[in-house]
């Protein structure tokens, strides 16, 4: 049988105007009007969650810039794809972006940019015939440049930058790699072997890959070295980039180098664990920040750009 029903007449009540309250209307937003300015759209934003963070956060990158600390950008192909790379070419040329860490699907989307203005397959059409990755000239040209730069005993990202500016090609002034390496920052490559589509052509050489990457991954491990006041923000990558910016953190802070008041953040439409863990939380469990903010890239990535630079030119 089903218990009696309680009778709540001797419930214990307060008064709701002695008890504390997350939220208050102080904490609300103020409308938005016409022809607003970008820090006066931000002092509009309710003082809750993401509304108080995404300020702080801005106001954090903007003092480590200015104090010319570094500004590392790790970030998957899909920032690349849905087209921001004329804005992390204005950060590079403005000399907020200090390097890039990219996996090994950005070179290829970034060349395919280069050479012809366009990228990114539609794999359906192609899967079933077996014809998906199998484009020629990436293929050759990334190929190439990967043994190229194996034999000079240079990066990955180096190597693909130097060969896109050697070729010359129609959109260089769209590359990541070719803005890149005109201004001398760094561009590390972190490959995992079989998951880009260079990987099954027949010029593959997976000494030089391994060798270039790995050269990129010490490269990479010497800028998170003398990140110390700077920060790191990892942008749509789930799994591989958390992995190495942790191990590159562990190598650093084991031959005793310190780097604990740090910055990072994690940007992409959805929340995964590595990002969480080996980005936002870990790293900054001494003096440093970590920050969450979930959204579509090709929002959330103008709008944090819009938002450092109004800050950096009015403080």
């Amino acid at each position: 049988m089903s218990p009696p029903p309680l009778n709540f007449n001797g419930l214990k009540t307060y008064s709701v105007f002695d008890r504390h309250s997350k939220v208050t209307v102080d904490d609300f937003a103020k409308p938005v009007t016409p022809n607003m300015r970008m820090r006066d759209f931000f002092a509009s934003l309710p003082l809750q969650l993401a509304g108080k963070e995404f300020p702080e956060f801005v106001k954090r990158i903007s003092l480590s810039v200015q104090a010319e600390k570094k500004l590392i950008i790790g970030m998957g192909a899909h920032v690349i794809k849905v087209g921001l790379n004329p804005i992390l070419i204005d950060l590079m040329q403005r000399g907020i972006i200090s390097a890039i860490a990219l996996n090994g699907a950005g070179i290829i989307h970034d060349a395919e940019i280069a050479m012809v203005g366009r990228t990114s397959e539609e794999v359906g059409d192609v899967i079933g015939s077996g014809a998906f990755g199998a484009a020629k000239e990436t293929g050759e040209l990334l190929n190439q440049a990967i043994s190229d730069g194996a034999a000079k005993n240079i990066g990955m990202g180096q190597a693909v930058g130097e060969a896109l500016l050697a070729n010359n090609f129609t959109y260089n002034d769209q590359s990541l790699l070719a803005a890149a390496r005109k201004l001398n920052i760094p561009v590390t490559v972190h490959v995992a072997i079989g998951t880009d589509i260079i990987h099954i052509h027949p010029d593959a050489d997976g000494a030089a890959i391994g060798k270039t990457s790995h050269q990129d991954f010490k490269t990479f491990c010497g800028l998170v070295a003398a990140m110390e006041g700077g920060a790191y923000l990892n942008i749509g990558s789930a799994v591989l980039l958390p992995e190495v910016f942790l191990k590159a953190l562990t190598v650093a802070r084991n031959l005793g180098y310190t780097v604990d008041d740090i910055t990072t953040a994690n940007l992409d439409f959805i929340r995964h664990y590595r990002p969480a863990t080996n980005v936002v939380l870990r790293p900054t469990m001494g003096r440093g920040r970590g920050f969450h903010f979930t959204g579509h890239h090709e929002l959330m990535i103008p709008l944090f750009a819009a938002a450092l630079l109004d800050e950096l030119e009015n403080t």
